[in-house]
C-alpha cells in the first residue's frame, strides 16, 4: 500500500506538471453530487499546481521512506488510513467549492486522526489524539462559519460566485479572524498550536513527516486561497493579526523547542516556528498589496511559497531521521542518544544536511527562503502608513533572533543525538535502518540542496501564483533571463543571492584548507598530555547533556514562552540521600488559555446533564424556543 501510495502521489505531482507546462491552466471540471446545484466542483490553477507538487511530492518520498521503515510501526492500524489522508489533501487543493473544499478538510482530518491514535493503548496518545480532534473540529467550524460570511445569504457557494461578492460593513474582517482561526488551528499558529507537539510524537514518524510536510502546508493554502483569492482586496490592518501571529508563533515555537529532550516533539516546536516564519511573509505581502506595490508584494508571497516548498522537505527529512533513530536506539530522549554517528553514519549525514538547511545555513533552502522574507523586510520603507513601517522592521529584528536561535537549537538536537558519546545501552548497540527509507532520505537532502543552489529556478517556477495573486512577479529576475544563476528580488546593486557561486566556494576553500594542512602539517609522531576538558573518566554521564546545553537560552529566554519551575532539594550536613534537581515546564497558552476552558465547559456539562431526563413535553417546548431562535437570527442577518 504505502508503494501504491508513492507511486500515485508522484503521478499526482506530474500530471499537475504536465498541465500547467502544456498551458491547460486553469482547468475545471463539475462531477455529480455535493450541494444542490452547485455539485463537485473541481479546479487547477497555479496555486493548486505549486501546492499539488508540494504535497505529492513530499507525499512520494515519506511513502517511499515507508516502504522500509511503515512495518516497524503499526503498520495494519495505519494502511487503511494513510491512503485516505493523501486523498483527503488533494481534494482540500483541488477544490473549487465549500462543500467540497470542507469535505476533503474533514477526510484529512478524520484519517490523521486516526492515525495520531494508533497506540490507543497509550494514555498520552489517546490523550494527544482527543486534544488534536476538538481542535480540529473547532477549526472546521470556523471555516464552514467563514464561508457562510463570504457566500452570504445568496446560498451559492461555489469560488467563482464567492468570488464575485462584494462584502460590506464588517464583514472582511470577521472572514478574515475565522479564515485564520480554522486554518492556523491545522497549521498550528499560536495560540492554537497546543495539539501540534503532542500529536506529532503520538503518531508514527512516517505520518509525523506527512502532518508536519504536507498537512500543515495544506492549511496555509487554505489561508491563501481564501484571503488572497476569495475575499475582496485587502486593507492595510489585515497584516497586523498575519504579522503578530506570525513572530510570535515564531518566537515562541523556537522557544520551547530549544528545552525540549523529546527529538519528535522538539521537531513539532520546530515546525511550529516555520510556519510562524511563513505567516510574517504573507502578513507582508497583504500589507504591500494593499498599498498597491506588485513588486514587493511578489517578494513577499514567492518568499512564503518558497519557504512552504522547502520546509515541508525539511522537515519531512528530519521525522523521517527521527524515526530512524527511534528504531535503532528506540529512544526519542536526547538524554539516552549520542555516539549515533559512528553506528548510524548515512542516517547521521543525512540529518545533518536537514539540520544545516533547517538552521538557514548557506547554500542550503532554508537559507534561500528565509532571505527572501527579509528582503521584503527591507522593502517595508515603502509602505505608506507609519504604523506598518515601525512594525515591520520590528518583526525582522525578532525574526533575525530567531534565525540565530534555530541554528543553537538544532546544533544541540544533532551534537546530543548523534555526537559524544553513548548515554545508553540502547544507543550503544544502534544500527543502520534499511536501504529504501535511506534512499528516500538521501533524495529529500539531495532536493535541500538542489533547493538552495537553484534556488533562481524555483522562483521563476513561482512567478504564474504571484501573478495570479497580487498582479505582480520579481521584475529584476525577470529581466535577467530564463535560467538566471543569481536570485535578484530587486535590483542587482541592492541586494542578490548566488548559491552555485556559494557551493563552489565552499568546495574550493574546503580542499584549499585541507592540502594546505596537509602540507605544512609535520608526518612526526608526537606525544602530549591529553587535555580531558572537563572529562576525567570515560563515562557518557560527564559529558554534556541535552539540558545542560540548553540550560543558559533556557534562562535568559525560555521565561518568554514557558512556566518554568526549579525545585531544588538539597539535603542537610551529614545526610546521605542524593540532592535532588527537577525542572518542569509548562505551556502558558494552556494553563491560561484552554485549562480555564476546559473548566468551565466540565462545569457547565454536568450543570446541563440535567437535559437528559426532561419531559417529551419539554423537550419539544426547547426545540420550539431553538426554531425561533434560529429564524429571528435569518432575519436580521438579512
Amino acid at each position: 500500500m504505502y508503494a501504491l501510495s508513492a507511486v500515485a502521489a508522484a503521478l499526482g505531482a506530474s500530471f499537475a506538471v504536465i498541465h500547467a507546462l502544456a498551458g491547460g491552466l486553469p482547468a475545471e471540471l463539475t462531477l455529480p453530487g455535493g450541494l444542490p446545484g452547485v455539485g463537485i466542483r473541481l479546479r487547477l490553477d497555479s496555486l493548486s499546481v505549486v501546492f499539488l507538487v508540494v504535497v505529492n511530492g513530499t507525499a512520494a518520498l515519506v511513502s517511499l521512506y515507508a516502504v522500509g521503515y511503515g512495518r516497524h510501526e503499526y503498520p495494519g492500524r495505519v494502511l487503511a488510513l494513510y491512503p485516505l489522508f493523501l486523498i483527503g489533501m488533494n481534494v482540500v487543493i483541488v477544490a473549487d467549492d465549500a462543500f467540497t473544499f470542507l469535505m476533503g478538510w474533514e477526510f484529512m482530518s478524520l484519517a490523521s486522526w486516526g492515525m495520531v491514535a494508533v497506540r490507543h493503548e497509550d494514555p498520552e496518545a489517546r490523550r494527544a489524539a482527543f486534544l488534536y480532534l476538538v481542535m480540529a473540529c473547532g477549526g472546521a467550524f470556523a471555516l464552514l462559519f467563514a464561508f457562510g460570511v463570504l457566500a452570504g445569504h445568496a446560498g451559492d457557494f461555489g469560488f467563482a460566485a464567492i468570488r464575485a461578492r462584494s462584502l460590506t460593513g464588517w464583514m472582511p474582517e470577521l472572514a478574515l479572524v475565522l479564515i485564520l482561526i480554522g486554518t492556523g488551528s491545522k497549521a498550528g499558529l499560536v495560540p492554537l498550536h497546543v495539539w501540534l507537539p503532542l500529536a506529532h510524537p503520538a503518531a508514527p514518524s512516517h505520518v509525523s513527516a506527512l502532518m508536519s510536510g504536507a498537512m500543515t502546508k495544506v492549511a496555509i493554502y487554505g489561508t491563501i486561497r481564501l484571503v488572497f483569492d476569495l475575499m475582496p482586496d485587502p486593507q492595510w490592518y489585515w497584516a497586523l493579526p498575519f504579522l503578530f501571529a506570525g513572530i510570535s508563533t515564531a518566537l515562541i515555537g523556537l522557544l520551547q523547542a530549544l528545552v525540549e529532550r523529546d527529538l519528535k516533539r522538539l521537531l513539532a516546536f520546530s515546525t511550529i516556528e516555520n510556519i510562524g516564519i511563513i505567516y510574517v511573509a504573507l502578513g507582508l505581502a497583504v500589507a504591500f498589496t494593499a498599498a498597491h506595490l506588485a513588486a514587493p508584494a511578489a517578494v513577499a508571497l514567492t518568499a512564503a511559497l518558497f519557504h512552504i516548498a522547502n520546509h515541508a522537505v525539511m522537515k519531512s527529512l528530519m521525522f523521517c531521521g527521527a524515526g530512524a533513530v527511534l528504531h535503532a536506539a528506540h529512544s526519542r530522549d536526547l538524554e539516552k542518544l549520542g555516539g549515533l554517528f559512528n553506528r548510524m553514519p548515512v542516517t547521521g549525514a543525512l540529518m545533518l544536511i536537514g539540520a544545516a538547511a533547517i538552521s538557514a545555513l548557506p547554500p542550503l533552502n532554508g537559507f534561500a527562503s528565509e532571505w527572501l522574507v527579509f528582503q521584503a523586510i527591507l522593502a517595508s520603507p515603502a509602505l505608506p502608513v507609519e504604523g506598518l513601517r515601525f512594525l515591520v522592521p520590528a518583526v525582522g529584528a525578532v525574526l533575525a533572533l530567531v534565525a540565530a536561535l534555530a541554528a543553537a537549537c538544532f546544533v544541540r538536537a544533532y551534537g546530543i543525538a548523534f555526537l559524544g558519546r553513548p548515554r545508553s545501552p540502547e544507543a550503544a548497540a544502534a544500527h543502520e535502518v534499511d536501504r529504501i527509507s535511506l534512499a528516500a532520505m538521501a533524495a529529500m537532502a539531495a532536493l535541500c540542496i538542489a533547493g538552495g543552489v537553484l534556488a533562481p529556478l524555483v522562483v521563476e517556477a513561482l512567478r504564474p501564483v504571484t501573478e495570479l495573486l497580487v498582479q505582480g512577479g520579481l521584475p529584476a529576475q525577470a529581466a535577467a533571463g530564463p535560467a538566471p544563476l543569481s536570485l535578484t528580488p530587486f535590483e542587482g546593486g541592492r541586494s542578490t543571492y548566488n548559491g552555485f557561486v556559494l557551493v563552489v566556494f565552499l568546495v574550493v576553500s574546503s580542499f584549499l584548507a585541507s592540502w594546505g594542512i596537509h602540507r605544512i602539517a609535520t608526518r612526526a609522531t608526537r606525544r602530549a598530555p591529553a587535555w580531558d576538558c572537563g572529562f576525567p573518566d570515560a563515562s557518557p554521564a560527564t559529558q554534556y547533556s541535552a539540558s545542560s546545553f540548553g540550560q543558559p537560552i533556557r534562562r535568559v529566554f525560555v521565561p518568554i514562552a514557558l512556566d518554568v519551575r526549579v525545585t531544588v532539594t538539597m539535603p542537610p550536613p551529614g545526610d546521605v540521600a542524593p540532592a535532588r534537581f527537577e525542572l518542569t515546564m509548562v505551556d502558558p497558552v494552556w494553563t491560561r488559555l484552554y485549562a480555564p476552558v476546559a473548566l468551565a465547559v466540565e462545569w457547565a456539562s454536568g450543570r446541563l446533564n440535567v437535559l437528559q431526563f426532561l419531559t417529551i413535553r419539554r423537550y419539544l417546548t426547547l426545540m420550539f424556543a431553538a426554531l425561533i431562535t434560529l429564524l429571528v437570527v435569518v432575519v436580521l442577518w438579512r
